[in-house]
């Protein structure tokens, strides 16, 4: 698989290449974290309508291999959700394109700033973002008191 050959585009929240892509990232982080509360994995589609926010799916000719997404908090935050990239399509970067893309996406929606949580297992997204400019913050919203939970952001 070559990078080149990857396309990014919005995709419905429900359809079944997102509800894939999803329910394999749910089952990574529910095999990283087993811990009781560890996971949050909500994410609703009203969240990711157009004007609050965006859902995308990268795509190797026709199979979906990654996904992310951007919602906005308020005016002037939004934040990195159900950032995935399949396990046959990492180190290719393909989570770097998506990362690009959603930070776009989030200029468009007119945010300032971009939050997100990771954990402290995802050495790999960990990188990704320092690389693109994170910094890790406190806690936030549902992440504060979470000891699994890295909290970062980047102005956009």
């Amino acid at each position: 698989m070559h990078t080149a050959a990857v396309t990014i585009r919005p995709a419905p929240l429900d359809s079944p290449a997102a509800q894939a892509l999803i329910a394999a990232l749910n089952a990574e982080l529910s095999a990283l974290y087993p811990q009781p509360g560890a996971t949050h994995f909500r994410l609703d589609p009203a969240e990711v309508a157009e004007g609050r926010g965006v859902f995308v799916i990268a795509w190797h000719e026709d199979i979906p291999i990654g996904c992310g997404a951007v919602r906005c908090l308020d005016p002037a935050t939004a934040e990195l959700k159900r950032m995935y990239v399949a396990p046959e399509g990492r180190g290719r970067g393909i989570g770097h394109q998506l990362l690009a893309t959603l930070e776009q996406e989030a200029r468009q929606l007119g945010v300032q700033r971009l939050l997100l949580e990771t954990g402290i297992h995802q050495t790999a997204a960990l990188a990704l973002y320092a690389r693109a400019g994170f910094v890790t913050i406190p806690a936030y919203g549902e992440y504060v008191g979470s000891a699994t939970s890295i909290c970062m952001a980047k102005s956009v």
